[in-house]
């Protein structure tokens, strides 16, 4: 518009004077491109202008410009310095930061930019979704706008990108420019934390950015407006007990957030504070972007979740503060009063301050977090006692893990006599009993690696020869194992001049697809096909970052395939009847990783399809030993 056109060339005017006041700024600026305008940003009758400013100079002259540009950053008592004295603008601070240097790839097409105005509540897709994947090389930008006095809210429904964030990645702004100082999160792969942002003000940008290679489905986000009273926090708590949390929790705090929290309890008691969950800003000190203060100490990171902390008097003063960058999920945190005497009634008190149950007292377990509870026990019967004083259960002796904390489960373990065997499970037998065909360690490691392979030579086929069960690899195409009755198919191809390969096709290997996509997509690291008692029956690691996906009619399952997505005459599609997923599944250690598919109907078994042959009990395998893995994709990382 016009009006838009004559406040540009405004900005465009003052910037040159701003840079024309600097050496290195001057020498080297050549243009400046408005590219939004929004209002306010506190200003009542103020407005934030969005620019992009190029400068062309030699590389060896980047940290002077990177300089040069952080000394425009100033307050609004500085202003006068950059101002012409008949200035139509008024500027009162100036932001600045270099572009992310994956927005300047030399073959990357930037699209013209969507405006979208978050008054009614509906969603972004990125390009394609969900038919087909997004576009190579291409980064597309979304400026959000709400009314004046709201926010912006995206909550992401699904987020599926390349798993490598110098390739493909979203980014999410508190500006409707990618300034690198209001950058809010950065995000690839498919996370796991909240997917859910908040903005400081009217405006939120949210940019797309992928690369040549190895394109996904992309996002779909909702978007909504809502008051910006409704992100106020802090106050007077009053009670017997209460909770508070960080703004809009369990979603991500929004930047530039300022509360404080006044908990008073009756007199004569006195404050206790546990947070249930914690994460605000970085690991380690000092805390100086996102912080909470307790009584003026500062927290900061992650360390802080499910720790303790009390007062000294019925008062307690709590803050939480953020700045203008990147924002985390918050807190939430409780508290409640407690005689001082007897902080922890009917309980057991911590050292940390956390009160337990006394039945956890002295089981074994580290309840407290600092091995408090398991200090000074008389162990029972079924538990040995460490050299540390703190008892726990025999049977996790001589297991190859320090539980202790000492290593005194383990002292003494494999140590058995001349005439005796070393299980692995730290029981000692005689070599009289090795090998006799009876498990008689309990865990089979007395009859594993019990005769070693002779190598034999029949005619032109070698043959291996272990306990009476043979196999044999032959050029003509088959391997044959008695034990697990697998068959390899082989594809031989002479080249002249090199020795002849042999292409294998890894019958077991699966491919998960989301039904909904018209494009192939393998979510499992590994998947397996095995026989049991489903009779068919898919392991998968890798799955649970898709719980919100993990629904049977949502995934079909590609046989037969040698590679992905080119189907042929061989290969089986079969829908997934249920999940299990481990019921044990940690999402912060990735613990349980597993799960099983069952698929439906049965299948007829043939040489492009056979269940992945899975070792006896009895096998030995050994620390350290190497192993092969199959799968689709590249044989270097980041391919």
């Amino acid at each position: 518009s016009g009006s838009f056109s004559s406040l540009a060339q405004e900005v465009r005017a003052q910037l040159q004077q701003i840079y024309s006041q600097n050496s290195v700024l001057a020498k080297f600026y050549k243009d400046s491109t408005v590219q939004a305008f929004s209002e306010g940003d506190g200003q009542p009758d103020g407005m934030v202008a969005y620019y992009e400013s190029e400068f062309e100079l030699p590389v060896v002259q980047l940290s002077s410009l990177d300089e040069a540009m952080a000394s425009l950053e100033v307050t609004r008592s500085q202003r006068g310095r950059l101002l012409r004295p008949d200035a139509a603008l008024r500027v009162s601070n100036v932001s600045s930061g270099a572009l992310d240097p994956r927005l300047t790839r030399t073959n990357m097409s930037e699209e013209a930019p969507i405006n979208v105005h978050v008054r009614k509540n509906d969603h972004i897709d990125s390009p394609g979704f969900p038919n087909s994947p997004y576009a190579p090389n291409m980064a597309q930008k979304w400026r959000l706008r709400a009314d004046l006095g709201h926010r912006v809210r995206l909550d992401f429904h699904t987020l599926i990108l390349e798993d490598d964030c110098e390739q493909d990645f979203i980014q999410i702004y508190d500006s409707l420019a990618p300034i690198r100082p209001r950058l809010l999160t950065e995000q690839c792969g498919y996370p796991h934390g909240s997917l859910a942002f908040v903005s400081s003000g009217n405006v939120m940008l949210l940019m797309l950015v992928t690369s040549q290679d190895k394109n996904f489905p992309g996002f779909r986000v909702f978007y909504s407006q809502v008051p910006a009273a409704s992100g106020d926090c802090g106050g007077t708590l009053r009670g017997e007990r209460g909770s508070f949390s960080s703004p809009f929790f369990p979603a991500n705090y929004p930047p530039k957030a300022d509360c404080s929290w006044s908990l008073q309890v009756p007199e004569g008691r006195f404050v206790k504070v546990q947070f249930q969950r914690f994460s605000v800003g970085k690991d380690g000190s000092p805390c100086l972007h996102d912080y909470v203060t307790i009584d003026e100490k500062r927290l900061c990171g992650s360390q802080s979740e499910s720790s303790v902390f009390i007062s000294q008097s019925n008062k307690m003063s709590v803050g939480f503060r953020s700045d203008r960058g990147l924002v985390y999920l918050g807190f939430s945190a409780r508290f409640e009063a407690f005689v001082p005497t007897d902080p922890c009634p009917g309980k057991f008190r911590c050292g940390t301050n956390l009160c337990v149950n006394t039945t956890r007292r002295c089981d074994g377990f580290n309840d407290c977090g600092d091995n408090s509870d398991e200090i000074d026990c008389s162990c029972a019967p079924m538990q040995m006692k460490c050299k540390n004083n703190i008892c726990k259960a025999k049977f996790w002796m001589c297991d190859g893990v320090d539980d202790c904390g000492d290593n005194s489960d383990e002292d003494g373990c494999g140590k058995c006599g001349a005439a005796e065997f070393s299980c692995r499970n730290g029981r000692c037998v005689s070599n009289a009993l090795r090998c006799d065909g009876r498990d008689d360690c309990g865990d089979a490691s007395d009859e594993s690696a019990c005769q070693k392979c002779k190598d034999t030579r029949n005619g032109s086929e070698p043959k291996t020869e272990c306990g009476g069960q043979h196999e044999t690899v032959s050029d003509r195409g088959t391997r044959f194992n008695k034990n697990c009755v697998i068959k390899l198919k082989y594809f031989k191809e002479q080249e002249q001049g090199y020795k002849a390969r042999y292409v294998i096709v890894w019958r077991w290997l699966l491919s998960l697809v989301a039904a909904t996509l018209a494009h192939p997509l393998e979510i499992s690291r590994l998947s397996l096909w095995i026989r049991s008692r489903w009779r068919c029956t898919v392991l998968t690691f890798d799955l649970h970052p898709w719980r919100r996906h993990a629904v049977a009619d949502r995934w079909d399952a590609w046989l037969g395939l040698h590679a992905q997505g080119q189907s042929n005459q061989w290969t089986e599609q079969r829908k997934v009847k249920r999940i299990v997923v481990h019921p044990d599944y940690d999402r912060v250690s990735l613990d349980g990783d597993i799960a099983l598919m069952e698929l439906e109907p049965d299948l007829i078994l043939n040489q492009n399809i056979w269940p992945v042959c899975l070792p006896s009990a009895a096998h030995h395998f050994p620390a350290g030993q190497e192993a092969w893995i199959t799968g689709w994709g590249a044989t270097v990382e980041g391919g």
